[in-house]
């Protein structure tokens, strides 16, 4: 069977892509083979689960079958909020929307179709890249902030001495107070942002949403943890760094909603 630029070999198991073949696991692929069987038809959640998940099967079948439409898709090079093939049908099932054909026998799998234009997130308008990296972006952000609040913790006394150069007083008491609170509720938070990320937890990004606004309140206190080295990079170092890191729960968000554009 063909669809664009891919060939599906059913009997061997085999999905490939101009000829090249695509890795992909068991379950994946059996979700394509089941969408395939009826094109453009649509195919429930539960039709699935009797056909890959039979009753005896104890799983979480939610998250299985949301992790192997992910994997599906990441081989097609598809996206649930613009898809080319796989169209999620809201808490019903699953269509594939693509045009089917039957492979000759013998024919070369090369298609005579044009390179499959990048595809495009409805609401960011921009091109999805591989799910892979924009995890990968977000766990290395992740590390950063718990090498911030590590750090600080290791340093309190001097940037307790850092603090009253500057804010004499209260003003070093609350600095100090400020990190330690602040750090201590950033490390469990990046720990378990950073884990979720690592396994590729599916409701990652509903769940990113749901406490942006105290990580965006969290991240913005922060970006002005530059300030207390200004006496030894430069005011204007400083400055820079805070800027950026005013930027960073923004681009947080903008990445988990490409690696996971399931979620609201």
């Amino acid at each position: 069977m063909r669809f664009g630029v891919f060939e599906v070999d059913l009997a061997a198991g085999e999905l490939r892509r101009q000829g090249v073949r695509v890795r992909l696991q068991e379950q994946p692929f059996q979700v394509l083979a089941l969408l395939l069987e009826r094109p453009r038809e649509l195919v429930t959640r539960e039709e699935v689960r009797q056909k890959l998940w039979p009753a005896d099967t104890f799983v979480d079948f939610d998250h299985s079958l949301n992790t192997a439409v992910n994997k599906l898709r990441e081989a097609l090079h598809d996206s649930a909020a613009s898809p080319r093939f796989v169209e999620t049908v809201a808490r019903r099932g699953y269509r594939f929307v693509a045009p089917v054909e039957a492979a000759p026998a013998g024919a070369a799998v090369a298609s005579p179709n044009p390179p499959a234009k990048a595809v495009v997130h409805a609401q960011l308008e921009v091109p999805l890249p591989h799910r892979g990296l924009t995890r990968g972006l977000f766990v290395l952000i992740q590390i950063m902030y718990l090498s911030f609040y590590l750090a600080a913790l290791f340093h309190l006394r001097a940037i307790d001495g850092i603090a009253g150069a500057f804010l004499p007083g209260w003003g070093s008491l609350a600095i100090f107070v400020a990190v330690l609170v602040t750090a201590g509720v950033g490390l469990p938070l990046r720990c378990y942002l950073l884990s979720a990320a690592a396994f590729d937890y599916q409701r990652l990004g509903e769940k990113f949403q749901r406490i942006f606004l105290p990580v965006l309140v969290l991240d913005q206190l922060w970006a002005i943890a530059p300030f207390l080295l200004a006496l030894k990079i430069g005011f204007g170092a400083a400055f820079a760094a805070a800027a950026v890191l005013l930027y960073v729960p923004f681009s947080e968000r903008t990445l988990l909603r490409m690696a996971y554009p399931d979620s609201p």
